[in-house]
């Protein structure tokens, strides 16, 4: 796998559309990285026929600097 330039990066049905949404998202908004996903992941939810809107997120914690 290659890393994404803007770190963000989707995979699965509905991957496209969570993807575009994320990137917006990212670029346009001061959303948190898991509002990001919350939100990008709804959107792809509401276009996607197999993408469902029951998500849940877990975050893995950072590593210490």
């Amino acid at each position: 796998m290659i890393e994404p330039d803007d770190g963000i990066v989707a995979i699965g049905s509905g991957s496209p559309y969570a993807l575009a949404a994320a990137r917006a998202l990212a670029k346009h908004t001061q959303m948190s990285a898991r509002e990001i996903v919350q939100e990008a992941m709804s959107l792809a939810g509401e276009m996607c026929i197999y993408t469902n809107d029951q998500i849940m997120i877990e975050e893995l914690p950072r590593k210490p600097s």
